[in-house]
């Protein structure tokens, strides 16, 4: 077993076909009049967001290497690094990155960090680059240490983390339609995409895919892009700034906020902080489950519609609601 084992930054070799994708959206957008829609302030405000998880990722990613690094010094298992080894790697860590992104929305502590990326109003390709600056103090590193103790190193890891961002960057964007009915059958695409960042009551807790789509279909959180329920961006309660600083940091604000609130109970704080997004002591707000149902009461014709089947009427619960406090 070695502790020397190197692949390349996959990321950063990619910054240029990044630019260049985003240069080619912009034209397209210009020249045909459709495709999307750029907003100068919105697209600056997503590379800054893109740069601040850079510049985080350098001054703290020693913390989670570190960490893997001692989970490889103790398990007796290395597979090595076959082609075979690295493509299970791939798929494995596209497991983990869906229950990683569904705890991003379920789970209000590692949603203050992941609510940024859904924070913008437009969707392109910027978008993809409007990530947390926050990631490291969420802790969802451990849930990649399954993999480690299985034998797969630390920096194949890492590696194929990396491919799985870069796969995700193209499917931020409205200029391309649906895809291949098998393609979509199987890989996460931009119109799966799109639905998941959706605000529309339909779309509120789907598709937490990251390449593989196939793991939404089979854990029950697949929802289809709807043409006649066509996706509205952002948040349920948008933020509305520019300014990265409160973008970035704006939630963890509100959990602060909550937790500290006067008169609350032990449990009632814990829930302000690890509950789903939009939990209230007082049921003041409403989760994704009760803007659902609301929705059901408004427009009954959705019911057992994608989005929608299997809620029962007049149900409420704590799902998740994506909330901008």
């Amino acid at each position: 077993m070695t502790d020397q084992l190197t692949y390349p930054d996959v990321v950063q070799w990619a910054v240029p076909f990044f630019i260049a994708a985003i240069l080619a959206e912009l034209c397209w957008i210009l020249i045909k009049q459709r495709g999307g829609r750029y907003e100068t302030r919105d697209a600056v405000t997503s590379l800054v967001m893109g740069a601040g998880n850079v510049a985080s990722g350098i001054l703290l990613g020693f913390i989670a290497y570190g960490f893997f690094m001692a989970l490889w010094r103790i398990t007796p298992l290395d597979l090595g690094t076959s082609v075979w080894v690295v493509l299970l790697c791939f798929v494995l860590d596209d497991l983990r990155y869906y229950w990683v992104h569904r705890m991003g929305h379920r789970v209000r502590w590692v949603w203050a960090s992941h609510v940024n990326h859904h924070s913008s109003q437009h969707y392109n390709l910027t978008t993809a680059l409007r990530q947390t600056w926050t990631g490291t103090f969420t802790f969802m590193m451990v849930v990649r240490a399954p993999l480690i103790l299985l034998g797969f190193h630390p920096a194949m890891v890492l590696f194929v983390g990396g491919l799985n961002l870069i796969y995700q960057f193209w499917i931020h964007t409205e200029a391309i339609g649906r895809m291949p009915r098998w393609f979509e059958a199987v890989m996460n695409t931009p119109s799966h995409h799109r639905a998941h960042h959706g605000r529309n009551a339909r779309y509120l807790d789907c598709n937490y895919a990251g390449v593989l789509i196939v793991w939404d279909k089979l854990f029950g959180t697949f929802v289809p892009e709807q043409d006649h329920d066509r996706v509205d961006y952002g948040l349920v309660h948008n933020i509305g700034t520019f300014n990265p600083i409160r973008v970035a940091f704006h939630e963890w604000i509100g959990v602060f906020r909550d937790v500290t609130r006067p008169g609350l109970s032990l449990r009632q704080r814990l829930a302000y902080a690890f509950a789903p997004p939009g939990y209230s002591h007082d049921g003041s707000r409403d989760t994704s489950e009760t803007i659902k149902a609301k929705h059901l009461a408004r427009h009954p014709e959705d019911r057992d519609t994608p989005g929608f089947a299997g809620l029962p009427e007049g149900q409420t619960g704590d799902i998740r609601v994506k909330s901008g406090l």
